[in-house]
């Protein structure tokens, strides 16, 4: 399997009431399903907020200014389309000021679209309880260090 270095950035979304924002992907590939965070990789020239912003608007359509400039590293290996993505992607927080902000998919890419199955808006501790995978598999830890005063930092002590 083929090993690909991207950087690359995500965005944690939380809505008014707390809970996270996942996407439900389907690789073309595989055909498994994975439950993850709006982002992607990082363009020449990008930096990492830029990027961050960038996907957000493009896989959700929810506003880019909404992403703050602080984020948390994460060692990810991830395989995905016939290929390992291994490498550390900085994760941002975005807080919207309304509970579970409709998403627009006006902004994928063509293979975005078909892989793209669904989203959801979860309570803590909901995503714990997916049949599919969720990442990073240290969501939590995530959640703690962007926003350590939600409703998950009991469940990390």
């Amino acid at each position: 399997m083929e090993t690909e270095h991207r950087p690359a950035a995500r965005v944690l979304c939380l809505d008014a009431a707390d809970r996270v924002l996942l996407l439900r992907w389907r690789d073309p590939v595989a055909g498994t399903y994975v439950w993850e965070s709006p982002g992607g990789g990082i363009e020449p020239g990008e930096t990492p907020l830029a990027a961050a912003r960038r996907e957000l608007a493009e896989e959700t359509g929810l506003d880019p200014a909404s992403v703050l400039d602080r984020s948390v590293p994460v060692d990810r290996d991830v395989r995905w389309a016939g290929k390992r993505y291994v490498g550390t992607e900085l994760f941002f927080l975005a807080r919207h000021p309304v509970e579970r902000p409709p998403l627009l998919r006006t902004g994928l890419l063509p293979e975005e679209r078909t892989s793209l199955h669904s989203h959801a808006w979860f309570a803590w501790p909901e995503p714990r309880s997916l049949p599919d995978p969720v990442e990073p598999p240290q969501l939590l830890a995530v959640l703690n260090a962007l926003a350590p005063e939600g409703p998950w930092r009991i469940a990390a002590h």
